[in-house]
This record gives C-alpha cells, sequence and structure tokens, in this order.
C-alpha cells in the first residue's frame, strides 16, 4: 500500500496497490471504463465533450466528487486569462478543495495564484510541484489523500463568462490510508499597504500537527530602493516574541543572492534575473522585455512572483504555527521599514479538523494594482 506514496525515481520498478482514476468533463464521476464515450460530429467516442463550455458569471461548478480513501495525483487545467468581459479571470476565479466532507474549505486561492501565476497574469513555471506551461497549462502534483470524501470546486466571480474551461483529475483509490497522514491545505491572503514596523502575515491561526511545504509571494513594490530585506519568520508551537526559524532576507529565502544577479539595461534601469529550479524560483518580473507590453508596461508598479518548495526540509510543526514577513528595504541610507502591496499563498499538511480561514476578499480587492 505505501508503495502508491514512494516517488523516488528507484521505486518505479517496484508494483504498486491502487485503483487509478481520472475525471474530466467527458467522464466526470471517474467511473471505471466510462472515459471518452462523449460523441461528436466525428461519431461515437470521438472528443464529444473535452471541456465545460462556459462557466457562468456567479457560478460554482464541482470539479470532483470523489468517494475514498483515495489520494489526488495530479491535476491539469487551463482557462482563458481575458474575456469580452474583461481581464483578470485568473484571479476572478476561485478554486476550493474539501476534505472528508468537512464545512469549510482547506483549499481556497484564486485560480492563477494557486498555480504561482498572479496578479491575474500567466507566466511559465517550471518547478517539482507545480508547472505552467505554455499556455497557460497549469499543473499539479501535489499529493492530496482523503480518508472518506473529495470535492473540488470553482466559483467563477467575474463579472462575465468564462468558456472553455478545460480540466483533468488523475487520483488513485486505496483500500486504506496510513494512520499518519496529513490533510494538503492552501490558503491565499494579500495587504494591499502594508503596516510599517508591521510583519506581513502569510499564515496564522493554524493548529493541530503538520508541515508547511511551500510559499508563493506575489510583491507589487511601492517604494524605491530594494526592497528584499525583509525575512521569513516561522513561529512554531508556542513561539510568542520571536520565531525559531528566520530566513536572512528575502531573496535569500527564494534562493537568490545580491539582488537576483541584476543588471543595468540601456535605459539605465536595474533589472533582476528571472529563473526556475525544482524548489525555489522567480518566475515572473513585469519589468522585463518578456512581459513588456502596452498594457503590463512600465506605467504600473513593479510586479515580482516568486516561490519556495519545502519538499526536502518541511517546516515541522506538533501544536500551532504563523508564518510572517518583514518589509525591509536597504538604500545608500541604510535598511528601512517598507510600505508594499503584498500577496501570497501559503501550502501545508496537517490533521483534521482545521481552523476556518479568514474570509476570501472581494474580486476587486484581489485584483492587481
Amino acid at each position: 500500500m505505501l508503495n502508491g506514496f514512494t516517488g523516488a525515481m528507484n521505486a518505479l520498478p517496484m508494483l504498486k496497490s491502487g485503483r487509478s482514476r481520472s475525471i474530466n468533463w467527458e467522464n466526470r464521476n471517474g467511473e471505471k471504463g466510462a472515459a471518452a464515450m462523449a460523441p461528436s460530429a466525428l461519431g461515437p467516442s470521438r472528443k464529444g465533450s473535452p471541456c465545460i463550455r462556459s462557466v457562468a458569471a456567479g457560478e460554482t461548478v464541482v470539479l470532483a466528487n470523489i468517494d475514498g480513501p483515495g489520494t489526488i495525483q495530479h491535476i491539469w487545467l487551463t482557462v482563458a486569462d481575458a474575456t469580452a468581459a474583461g481581464k483578470f479571470v485568473l484571479r476572478d476565479v476561485v478554486l476550493r478543495m474539501f476534505w472528508d466532507g468537512e464545512e469549510t474549505p482547506s483549499v481556497e486561492c484564486p485560480l492563477g495564484d494557486f498555480f504561482l501565476n498572479g496578479f491575474a497574469r500567466g507566466c511559465e513555471v517550471n518547478s517539482m510541484p507545480i508547472v505552467v506551461n505554455p499556455k497557460r497549462g497549469m499543473n499539479s502534483y501535489l499529493q492530496m489523500p482523503f480518508r472518506k470524501h473529495a470535492r473540488i470546486e470553482i466559483e467563477n466571480q467575474h463579472k462575465g463568462d468564462v468558456p472553455g474551461f478545460f480540466f483533468q483529475i488523475d487520483y488513485c483509490l486505496h483500500d486504506e490510508l496510513p494512520e499518519d497522514i496529513g490533510y494538503f491545505h492552501a490558503q491565499w491572503r494579500r495587504e494591499r499597504l502594508t503596516q510599517l514596523q508591521k510583519d506581513y502575515v502569510l499564515l496564522d491561526n493554524v493548529k493541530g500537527k503538520g508541515h508547511y511545504i511551500g510559499t508563493y509571494l506575489a510583491l507589487t513594490t511601492l517604494e524605491r530602493y530594494w526592497w528584499g530585506e525583509g525575512e521569513f519568520k516561522f513561529y512554531i508551537d508556542g513561539d510568542d516574541l520571536y520565531p525559531t526559524q528566520c530566513s536572512t532576507g528575502t531573496e535569500d529565502y527564494f534562493g537568490g543572492a545580491w539582488s537576483f544577479g541584476g543588471y543595468t539595461n540601456e535605459e539605465g534601469h536595474m533589472v533582476e534575473k528571472t529563473y526556475c529550479t525544482p524548489f525555489l524560483g522567480y518566475p515572473f518580473y513585469s519589468h522585463t522585455d518578456t512581459f513588456h507590453s502596452d498594457y503590463w508596461d512600465r506605467q504600473c508598479p513593479p510586479m515580482r512572483g516568486f516561490y519556495r518548495w519545502h519538499i526536502l526540509d518541511p517546516i515541522l510543526f506538533e501544536q500551532d504555527l504563523r508564518v510572517e514577513l518583514q518589509q525591509i528595504g536597504v538604500c545608500d541610507r541604510g535598511l528601512f521599514e517598507r510600505q508594499d502591496d503584498v500577496a501570497s499563498v501559503s501550502y501545508w499538511y496537517q490533521s483534521e479538523p482545521h481552523n476556518p480561514f479568514p474570509a476570501l476578499p472581494g474580486r476587486e480587492e484581489r485584483w492587481p494594482r
């Protein structure tokens, strides 16, 4: 049974236990022997229903209703990031996940941000658990076990319909799960203007046993000078004034150094280098030629997206966890306290039940500047 949870290359030849299933709009219940049945003009079983043709404004669509025990192993989806009704679809569509019949979601996040695509803008990502390929082919390999039931849904809070929502959810059914298995959680937060000398809170009010496995940061800098001196703090199991773990700076936490190897372009502006690696990355920077356009241009404050996966170095907690980030910059006069626009996604596993999340801000409060 445990073989199904072993992902190392040397475990590939090992025979595994379980029953492989898949859900998409042609086989909405993941039934055995029931895929590819929808007919088209080409005839029976010829790509008759590859997508949700339209998700109406205000509509909630259940993508998956699965009875367990099982583990969601892979999610692929794609959606247009702009419609005739306007932009910001990736921040207007909300992704939620519920485990074992719980009333409040264990995952609640704007669709794009969950897949490391903040600011309602798509970018390519090449990390181990989440990959985003051209053009907005969003993939998650985060393992999501459940004992009794799993429900995954999207809510369209966009002001218009969202056409052509494609998705596939691959999962495995088991006879039982280990007793010490944790449940997957992800939570989005934003502070449109941080407070001076008060750390931005990525995550708090987490109670129970678990481990923190990832951070996505969508930072819009609102002040001049270098922004990345703030430290990530992990308050573990009763920490009060001071945390148990703390980074040495923001770019350090995301595996970079020295302003991400910035260089001066022909206009005299310092431009940072983006990168994607299995566990750490800086895939999005709005002020590079890659993302320059008449809409996302230099009239906007600089926007940056980062990820850090704690796959090999999870932050373990037995009772509680709080995660914060300082807003500190530096200039020729030295360190200074900053105020910026910060959004984030925290990813972690824990025992259930979990505490309810703070209310998700409304769609316009989620929009990028």
